[in-house]
């Protein structure tokens, strides 16, 4: 009683203010990055998307609900993949790529050229290539994203994160008003911000 037709938020309003995630999904919007396009072994396994045309905290609440459920269902999926891995003489689940990540620690402790590719990746870092990247992976929030701007050193040339919680609490200023303090609980608690992330 207290959830249901609380905190609404509509397709429009959610488009409008970037909502990404469940609370752009409790609004209508069936769209998950993980489907519309895929990385990782998201294209390899199966799963739902949740959505709701509700808009409310009601609805935001069981989309979480859900989710859950479809995540068990992935990573029920993913260790079926890992054991058809072993199987088949594959166990390796780090990318070999000495010149951006560090080899295993047994390596670094027996292996000459794993150390010092070790030692220069942390005295000097990586050094990736001239250019500029964005990738948006889907968080338990929504739309997680990074754009990477690299002029060949080791330091990005500029970097920017693009984190849910930031856009999300930007809707409360027209969320908020109309209802009762303490529905100011259940619509932050449904909205799911979390205030470091923000603060960064």
């Amino acid at each position: 009683m207290r959830m249901e037709e609380v905190g609404t938020i509509s397709k429009e309003m959610a488009l409008s203010w970037g909502c990404s995630g469940p609370m752009l999904r409790a609004s209508g919007v069936a769209w998950d990055i993980r489907k519309e396009e895929p990385y990782e072994l998201y294209d390899e396994v199966e799963f739902r998307v949740p959505y709701s045309d509700k808009g409310d905290n009601f609805a935001r609440y069981r989309i979480y609900m859900e989710e859950m459920r479809e995540s068990a269902k992935i990573l029920y999926q993913t260790i079926d993949m890992y054991e058809k891995c072993v199987k088949d003489g594959q166990t390796e689940l780090m990318a070999h790529a000495p010149k951006y990540i560090s080899a295993p620690k047994l390596d670094i402790m027996t292996q000459n050229y794993s150390l010092m590719q070790h030692f220069v990746l942390v005295t000097q870092g990586m050094r990736p290539p001239v250019g500029e990247v964005y990738v948006a992976t889907e968080s338990p929030k929504g739309e997680l994203g990074f754009y990477i701007n690299s002029q060949g050193g080791p330091y990005p040339y500029r970097l920017k994160l693009r984190a849910p919680s930031f856009w999300h609490t930007g809707i409360l200023t027209d969320l908020l008003p109309g209802h009762y303090i303490p529905d100011v609980v259940s619509i932050i608690g449904t909205t799911n911000i979390v205030f470091g992330e923000v603060d960064r």
